[in-house]
């Protein structure tokens, strides 16, 4: 199996049944493609909350979405 490379990272609480029950998430992916589609479904409204897949060598952010402005 590769080495995980990606994180998923939020500000606000992430929750999904593809996610582990846990307050403190901190899963790691090897596949870049499913890390973004985890992180996708793990916010309530993905166009109003922010997420972001980070390439951990590289620190590089792979995916993010747009936070809305109140």
């Amino acid at each position: 199996m590769a080495s995980a490379q990606y994180r998923i990272e939020s500000r606000n609480p992430l929750l999904g049944s593809l996610l582990p029950p846990t307050p403190h998430f901190q899963s790691l992916y090897a596949d870049r493609s499913l890390a973004v589609a985890v992180a996708v479904k793990s916010l309530a409204d993905p166009t109003r909350q922010q997420i972001r897949v980070v390439h951990i060598p590289s620190g590089e952010i792979v995916f993010q979405t747009s936070e809305i402005s109140h």
